[in-house]
């Protein structure tokens, strides 16, 4: 399919979001920030920003520093990735797309609020989660939100209301989430899939430990040497004690990039011509 797909945003849910299209035959784009501030690094493609290049289940993004890269990268069935904290490459890439049947902006930043983007961004503009509303900042949201609706598109309203509360895992909910304790650099002190005992020390921020509460597998952990802000999200934790999903892309996100599947083919068989493959 000739779609040029740009992502905003390379954490877990988008991420889960760009393997699915990508796989589906999309030509996709991702952008970051210079320091993605990513828990669930191992299946993220934010990932790449610090490494150059990273696979998640056995899809491969790689950093490109200039947009003239992206079209090897595409070419080489790889995902570009480029730092663009304000957006400014989108006008630029609706260039890029003339030689395509349509351009689709995703914002998967989960913001949690309202964006800094409006309809005219794409022919087709998406929005994860809380914070937007369908036809005034975006054409259409896919919740986010686990139950009943996750997944669903939603083409007039918002989403669910984020409650702030982390989702459970095995009745445990904001008990598996880290965060920082307090302003400062954080350093991690075990590894993602590491088995964690009650009390063991993951991390610690300015020489405050930060301890697990629970028998888990860490599953996501903040790069060390980031600065990070006090009560910033900087661990997850996993109940289910099973190494495996550390690098396995979450049901909650292929839900989500189920969502944005149907969202594009079915505005593209709304409006006709726009998106013809």
């Amino acid at each position: 399919m000739n779609f040029l797909v740009l992502v905003r945003g390379a954490g877990d849910v988008a991420s889960g979001v760009a393997l699915r299209l990508h796989r589906s035959g999309f030509r996709v784009i991702m952008t970051e920030l210079p320091q993605p501030l990513v828990v669930r690094r191992m299946v993220s493609f934010a990932e790449a920003i610090y490494r150059g290049e990273f696979e998640v289940e056995g899809v491969f993004a790689k950093h490109a520093e200039e947009l003239s890269e992206v079209q090897d990268i595409l070419i080489a069935g790889k995902i570009p990735i480029l730092v663009d904290s304000e957006g400014n490459i989108i006008d630029q890439l609706k260039e890029y797309s003339l030689n395509s049947s349509g351009f689709v902006l995703i914002d998967g930043r989960m913001l949690k609020q309202k964006p800094d983007q409006g309809l005219d961004q794409a022919d087709l503009v998406i929005g994860l989660g809380p914070g937007f509303t369908a036809g005034e900042d975006c054409h259409a949201i896919v919740e986010t939100k686990r139950g009943h609706f996750l997944g669903r598109v939603i083409w007039q309203g918002s989403a669910q209301a984020n409650t702030g509360i982390p989702e459970g895992v095995q009745n445990y909910s904001k008990a598996r989430v880290l965060r920082a304790p307090t302003d400062g650099v954080m350093h991690s002190l075990a590894e993602i899939g590491e088995h964690i005992s009650p009390g063991q020390i993951v991390a610690e921020v300015s020489n405050q430990l930060i301890k697990a509460p629970f028998r888990c597998v860490l599953r996501g952990l903040l790069h060390s040497g980031l600065t990070v802000t006090q009560g910033l999200k900087i661990g997850d934790l996993d109940p289910r004690d099973d190494p495996r999903y550390c690098w396995l892309v979450s049901d909650k996100s292929l839900a989500v990039g189920g969502g944005v599947l149907e969202a594009i083919l079915a505005y593209r068989d709304r409006y006709g011509s726009w998106l013809a493959s």
